[in-house]
């Protein structure tokens, strides 16, 4: 079956910088798209971002410019990079494909 295992949350002040990682089995990783979804205290789960097997990406109007999405097909992995991070960031953060990982918690202090 699919598994998804999210790692890289923490804690961190604001303007600071968090890098996530999603490995993933039981799927053929090069051939699907991986999202990352998050979801706040009280919040609806939103989508945060999206990269397809062939590499488009697409991005929350509240991230954009200061997320980036990538993927490395040879470690089954999807990154999520994330710079200028704000308060309002802070959130569980998941991945996505067919399933749900875990999630990692991150945090950003004011």
């Amino acid at each position: 079956q699919v598994q998804l295992v999210e790692s890289g949350g923490g804690l961190v002040q604001a303007g600071g910088s968090l890098r996530l990682s999603c490995v993933a089995s039981g799927i053929t990783f090069s051939s699907n798209a991986m999202s990352w979804y998050r979801q706040a205290p009280g919040k609806q789960r939103e989508l945060v971002a999206t990269i397809s097997s062939d590499g488009r990406t697409n991005f929350a109007d509240s991230v954009k410019g200061r997320f980036t999405i990538s993927r490395d097909n040879a470690k089954n992995t999807v990154y999520l990079q994330m710079n200028s991070l704000k308060p309002e960031d802070t959130a569980v953060y998941y991945c996505y494909a067919y399933t749900w990982g875990q999630g990692t918690q991150v945090t950003v202090s004011s």
